[in-house]
């Protein structure tokens, strides 16, 4: 199982040619591919017209989803965010903290394209599935 964050669907909802929307086109029919609840608001807020919106809701409908934010999850998101600024790093998103820990939480390697996951695999166990540094 993969878990998927949104900065790949939207490369991959826009066309957009690169590693990780392959990695994503084959996954999609040989392997379980997941998304969260906030990766599913962020994708689906993103459509402007009708028509792109209902296809995307069609084609994420099988995917298997998750509930990412717990009070658990909650309180380990803040820890992350807290021992990432003590290496003078700021992530800008909090969606990104609550995504990377959920997944390391859980053991699920990530596809991303968005850089600001690079410092969870690098200093807190983030799995990616593609990586380029």
């Amino acid at each position: 199982m993969i878990l998927v964050d949104t900065s790949v669907w939207i490369d991959y909802f826009n066309g957009k040619d690169n590693l990780e929307t392959d990695i994503l086109d084959k996954a999609l029919g040989n392997e379980t591919v997941a998304i969260g609840d906030l990766i599913l608001i962020e994708i689906l807020q993103g459509f402007r017209a009708d028509k792109q919106y209902n296809m995307a809701k069609e084609l994420l409908e099988p995917l298997q989803k998750f509930e990412m934010l717990g009070l658990d999850i909650a309180v380990k998101t803040a820890d992350n965010y807290r021992k990432l600024r003590k290496k003078g790093i700021t992530i800008r998103k909090t969606a990104d903290v609550i995504i990377a820990t959920y997944c390391i939480e859980n053991n699920i390697p990530l596809l991303f394209t968005d850089q600001d996951f690079i410092p969870f695999v690098k200093h807190l166990g983030l799995q990616p599935v593609a990586l380029k540094i």
